[in-house]
This record gives C-alpha cells, structure tokens and sequence, in this order.
C-alpha cells in the first residue's frame, strides 16, 4: 500500500485493475489484499490515494472512523472470510469530526445533533487528553492522532477474533494519519507483523 501512496504523492498514479477485464475476475469472488478503515470524509477516496484497483481493498467508512457494531461486523468479516492479512485505520487532518468534538467542548458550544453527537463522543476523551490546562483549544491534529491511537485499541478491545489474528500472526494493523496537501498517508501506530 505504500508504494501506491508513494505513486499518488508524486503524481505518477498508475490506475491499475479498473479495466473490463478487471470486472470480468471479479464478478464471483475477491480477494483485497488489505481493508480500510477510515474516515468519510470526500478527501479520502482509498482506492485513488493508495492507487488500487477494483477489488484490491475491502473498504470501510465512517465520520471520524468510530468503531461501531457495523464496523466491527466489516472487519471480522474482512478478516474471517475474505483472509485479509492487513487493516489499515485511517484518519486524516482538518477532519470535521475532530472539529465537532472539539468544538463541543466550549463553555459556550451549541448543542449537536444526537446522532453527530453520537459519533464525536468517542473523540472527546482525545480532546479531553489533549487539552492545555490553561483552556485554550487543543490542536486539532494531535487530537485527531490521539483519536487514531484510540480507535485502533478499540478495535483490538471490541473483536476477540481480530485480536486473536494478530497474536497467531496472520493480520497486523497500521494505524495511520493522512495528510491533505501532501496526499501522503504516515504510519503512526503499528500492531503485529506488516
């Protein structure tokens, strides 16, 4: 995966596997070599900043990367039955929910919606761990890198099965934060054997 990130970050994609032929292998199997994990955001197309193909990554995403009964569900089913030997969590900076999560701290903060509040209580301890004594505003990008750090303990605290795949060595987890302009993906935390 990193090599194809390298390839996006310097502006030499290759677009591999996004032909007919491609659809073609793909129409009663697959096999990704890696899932994802990440972020919703529109910025983070997996396929085109790692420069995969049609069936190369199992992808999974969400506002923030909360772990979830759903998200939990994808990746034992990523891990179980699709054989996947990586995860890769990815979060990314100027990330709103971060925002909104640091945002809702304020003494004066306009109260979110229940289900955007829903999905930024599970940033909030970042938020609370980053933040100064003094009160001012923690930076959004090391809470968004305590998030990360965060969600990859979740994930190995919520599935017993991702756990146990890591102990006997068949998956490993890399957790790590995307940067917008430069377009690369930087490793931060990493879990098993890569």
């Amino acid at each position: 995966m990193s090599r194809g990130n390298q390839r996006f970050v310097n502006g030499e994609p290759s677009h591999p596997r996004q032909d007919v032929e491609r659809r073609e292998q793909l129409v009663d199997r697959q096999a990704p070599q890696a899932a994802l994990f990440g972020c919703s955001d529109s910025r983070l197309a997996a396929e085109i900043i790692f420069d995969k193909g049609l069936g190369d990554l199992f992808v999974v995403r969400n506002a923030g990367q909360i772990i979830s009964d759903s998200v939990l569900g994808s990746l034992e089913y990523a891990v179980a039955v699709l054989h996947v030997p990586l995860i890769v969590v990815l979060g990314h900076d100027e990330c709103g929910a971060v925002r909104a999560a640091i945002d809702s701290q304020a003494p004066d903060a306009v109260p979110l919606p229940p289900h955007i509040h829903g999905l930024i209580e599970k940033i909030i301890p970042a938020v609370k761990r980053v933040s100064a004594p003094d009160g001012d505003r923690p930076d959004a990008t090391e809470v968004g890198r305590e998030h990360l750090r965060d969600t990859v303990a979740e994930l190995l605290e919520s599935s017993e099965l991702i756990s146990d795949a890591i102990a006997a060595g068949t998956l490993a987890i890399v957790g790590a934060n995307y940067r917008l302009l430069q377009g690369a993906a930087v490793p931060d935390i990493i879990v098993g054997e890569v």
